[in-house]
Parts: C-alpha cells; sequence; structure tokens
C-alpha cells in the first residue's frame, strides 16, 4: 500500500488513482465524523462530498506538520459547521443567566446492552445546535472558547447548549435503558 506522502504527491500532480486511493483510505472514518454532525444519512453523504472537494482543492496547504488524518477531519468538521450555519440552525443567546435549565435525572450506571452505535444515533437524534457544540466539545475536544469563534456563539452560548444536551442525552439514554430492560426481562 503506498505511503500518504506519495498518494498526496499524486493528488497534487492531478492522479485520478492517487485522488481515489485517498478518498477510499479515509472515506468511511470520515463518513463516521460527518455522520456525528448530521441529522442523517444523506446529509452525512453531501457532508463528505464537501469535504473531499476542499480537502482536494486545499491539498497543496497542506504543510506534512501533524496528523494527515487530522488534518482531514477539521475540514470535515468545518464542512459540517458550514452546512448548519448556512441553514441558520445555530442561534446566538446572549444572557444565559435568563436561561432556565431543565433538572437533569439522578444518575443511573446500569446502561447494559446500550451499544457505541445506539449511542451515536442518539447523539444524533439531538438537536443540531446542541448536537454540534456536544460533538466539538465531547467527541474533539475543543473548549467553549474555541467553540465560541468556531460557531459564531458567546462561551456562555456554548455551555449552554453542551448543558442541554447532556441533560437530554442522559434522559434519551435512561429511556433507551429502561426500553431494554423491559424487553429483556419480558
Amino acid at each position: 500500500m503506498p505511503e500518504i506522502k506519495d498518494i498526496i504527491k499524486g493528488c497534487l500532480k492531478g492522479n485520478r488513482r492517487d485522488q481515489e486511493l485517498l478518498y477510499r483510505r479515509f472515506a468511511s472514518r470520515m463518513y463516521a465524523v460527518c455522520l456525528q454532525y448530521s441529522g442523517n444519512d444523506e446529509e452525512a453523504r453531501d457532508i463528505l462530498q464537501e469535504g473531499f472537494i476542499k480537502i482536494f482543492e486545499n491539498l497543496a496547504n497542506y504543510k506534512h506538520e501533524g496528523s494527515f488524518e487530522g488534518w482531514i477531519r477539521r475540514i470535515m468538521v468545518n464542512t459540517s459547521l458550514e452546512k448548519y450555519r448556512s441553514k441558520n440552525l445555530l442561534h446566538r443567546v446572549d444572557d444565559i443567566d435568563q436561561i432556565q435549565e431543565p433538572d437533569a435525572e439522578p444518575y443511573n450506571d446500569d446502561y447494559a446492552g446500550l451499544q457505541a452505535v445506539d449511542l451515536m444515533g442518539i447523539i444524533r437524534e439531538l438537536p443540531p445546535k446542541y448536537r454540534m457544540v456536544f460533538n466539538l466539545f465531547a467527541i474533539e475536544g475543543y473548549s467553549h472558547k474555541e467553540i465560541s469563534a468556531m460557531m459564531n456563539i458567546s462561551e456562555g452560548t456554548s455551555k449552554s447548549n453542551l448543558s442541554r444536551a447532556r441533560v437530554i442525552l442522559q434522559r434519551k439514554v435512561i429511556s433507551y435503558t429502561e426500553i431494554g430492560k423491559k424487553v429483556l426481562n419480558g
């Protein structure tokens, strides 16, 4: 299997075979990233396609510092954010003190039967603004300051959206596991 630096060189020369190799090497992992930020498979495929167009257009800007996969992932995340900003699904909230947070359910550590794929499906059910902040913070590791800059929202809004996402997720997970327990215990 060719080295990634050789594939990149081929892509920069316009070699279609190398472009296909690059796509095949990263498409499934990047599709998973896109799926985290999208509401469904179709949107994830659109984001993936737009992201790879940007990757090929900006490949000359890759400085060969750090992980190439990390560079690609950042493009996919940013493409996801651009898609949702363009749909105007992200709203700014300036006064966090006026927001009433819902009470969280008590923590339940018995989540037997909940698979990673189930959890990802539950995360995809979050409203877009909450899903974006949750993914950027919990999965990508960005700070609220970075998220606020990326999404053009205040840090308070980022914190609020994360808090709300966690409450929703906790309720959904509890509901999911309670249904699962009823099915398993008959």
